[in-house]
């Protein structure tokens, strides 16, 4: 027999006074210690900013109000087809006429719902201070501004040349505070902190 007193075993839960052996050390040595980069600062985007991007959320709405107008102006769009068709010596088949009527109203949606989309694009890339955006951007006003000035040899429904004219119009603005020296530094801002 044993000189020491039998133990009782110890409930569930039971925590020993002394302290935990320490754990093993580890084969591999210690983790590397890593310096962590500064919290980048928070880039205040330009009030010129602010405003292109408002803007573009605009021309949004204008593109939408464009695809509204191929239904209003539906009438006069048969007129416009029905003289094309007189003047080239076509003849008249009603058949041709809801054709082309179809293929303008199809055509004139697609475009206004693409133009929406663009704007929006346009208006998130440039909002987060994407450089290629304003370019682009450059890019897609020059297109706009040169289909206006076409437009303006073409046979076109009043609401639908003051829209265009708006267009344009609202494009140029955002031209001039996408390029001020504000806007610029917010673009080399954040394309500095990205890197």
């Amino acid at each position: 027999m044993s000189d020491q007193p039998p133990t009782e075993p110890r409930p569930h839960g039971f925590q020993s006074s002394s302290p935990p052996p320490p754990p093993p050390p580890n084969p591999y040595g210690a983790a590397p210690a890593y310096d962590l980069p500064p919290a980048a600062e928070p880039v205040t985007r330009a009030r010129s900013m602010d405003l292109a991007v408002l803007l573009m959320r605009v021309g949004a709405g204008l593109s939408l109000l464009s695809v509204l107008t191929v239904f209003v102006l539906g009438d006069q769009i048969r007129t416009a087809v029905e003289e094309g068709l007189q003047e080239s010596g076509t003849s008249l088949d009603p058949g041709v006429v809801d054709a082309a009527i179809s293929v303008a109203t199809v055509f004139g949606v697609i475009v206004g719902l693409l133009g929406a989309g663009l704007w929006l694009l346009m208006a998130w890339a440039n909002g987060r201070g994407r450089s290629w955006a304003r370019i682009v951007a450059t890019v897609l006003f020059g297109i706009s501004a040169a289909s206006f000035v076409f437009a303006l040899t073409q046979p076109q429904a009043g609401l639908e040349r003051v829209l265009d004219a708006l267009t344009v119009l609202l494009g140029a603005v955002i031209m001039v505070l996408l390029w001020k020296r504000e806007s610029s530094a917010y673009y080399a801002a954040m394309s500095a902190r990205r890197q």
